[in-house]
């Protein structure tokens, strides 16, 4: 015979498939689980859990968010960072027969959540999945598909990077990719710069460059050079070699370095750094491991591991990244969980005020 406990989780299940439904697991008596018959169950069992995780697919994610939605999360984050409330550990990445698993853990004691992002690179595809754990109830709280999640945390770091980092007045994004990241970065940017009224793009496919400007409202470039003239520029390659050289830039630039993110993948040649006045990343520890466009600078002795500063700095006032509107500026963004987990939290939240999702 099942326990108390197994009876009542069986019984959430049925009722709890849409959130909201009728059999709501709120906890009792200060947080300890009461049996059906009424007796306190807390000397002989672990608390009992307030609900069941919420499961959000990708179209749940994409209802919910919005690039404003991840710009807040995402900068709030960096505060947090900045203050020490943040947990934050670098991918880890294992070997498949034909890809890579790759799994990040963060905690954010602000928000009391802990979470992680896994996911599998294969040649049929990447399934990305975020479970997110609230540490204050003690439980699994949501299970989110990842991918639509992952772009706009990533767009939203880098719309972070130029609120803080680009020169006043910038009005110009160049964007030297058109792939599936592509598409959150000019999102996000645009949230976080309004003024930025003309976007160029460049990538070598032809259908897929027409494709990208028709649908972001941007011009096609007709090389490399033409995005690399912009205020704020973006990599969002899979290039392994620079897709972008430091004569192209033009004074004040800020450039968001995106797509490498493997200690000999660069997107970056070594005079971008040389001309660089800041250069920033997310995270130095997870730079250090497998960030391509800083580790071989370093080793060719153009830049020191002591000039590469962490963009939570800038954003809770610690370091002025900005010197002048003269100034190059270089935000080098590698992905890290705690985004990932703080953008989750928002969905989570959005889905159970909207009766999104399901109980699973």
């Amino acid at each position: 015979m099942g326990s108390a406990r197994d009876e009542r989780r069986d019984q959430l299940h049925q009722e709890e498939r849409l959130l909201g439904g009728p059999g709501e697991a709120a906890l009792v008596d200060g947080g300890r689980a009461a049996r059906p018959d009424g007796t306190d169950s807390a000397s002989s069992s672990p608390p009992k859990l307030r609900g069941l995780p919420v499961y959000l697919t990708e179209a749940n994610v994409d209802s919910l968010l919005k690039p404003a939605d991840a710009l807040d999360a995402v900068e709030g984050c960096f505060q947090r960072l900045a203050a020490g409330e943040v947990e934050n550990r670098p991918r880890q990445r294992l070997r498949l027969e034909e890809g890579v698993f790759a799994v990040m853990p963060a905690v954010d004691h602000g928000l009391r959540l802990a979470g992680v992002k896994a996911y599998a690179w294969l040649p049929r595809g990447t399934p990305f999945v975020v479970l997110l754990f609230d540490t204050e109830l003690a439980e699994l709280a949501g299970v989110i598909e990842a991918d639509k999640l992952g772009q706009l945390r990533t767009g939203a770091a880098s719309g972070v990077a130029a609120k803080y980092l680009a020169r006043a007045g910038a009005s110009t994004l160049g964007v030297l990719g058109c792939g599936w990241q592509a598409r959150s970065q000019v999102a996000c940017i645009r949230e976080a710069l309004p003024r930025i009224d003309r976007v160029v793009a460049y990538c070598r496919t032809t259908e897929r460059l027409a494709a990208f400007c028709e649908e972001m409202d941007a011009e096609a470039g007709e090389s490399h050079r033409d995005p690399a003239g912009c205020d704020v520029v973006v990599t969002v390659t899979t290039s392994k070699d620079p897709v972008l050289r430091g004569e192209w830039l033009r004074p004040g630039a800020l450039v968001c370095a995106v797509g490498a993110n493997e200690p000999r993948a660069r997107e970056l040649d070594n005079v971008v750094l040389e001309r660089a006045a800041f250069v920033c990343c997310d995270s130095r520890e997870q730079s250090r491991l497998e960030s391509g466009d800083l580790i071989e600078p370093v080793e060719a002795g153009v830049l020191d591991w002591l000039e590469v500063h962490e963009l939570q700095e800038v954003v809770a006032g610690e370091l002025e990244g900005r010197q002048s509107d003269e100034d190059i500026v270089v935000f080098k963004s590698n992905g890290i969980a705690a985004w990932d987990v703080a953008i989750g939290a928002v969905a989570l939240e959005k889905a159970r005020r909207k009766k999104i999702g399901r109980r699973i």
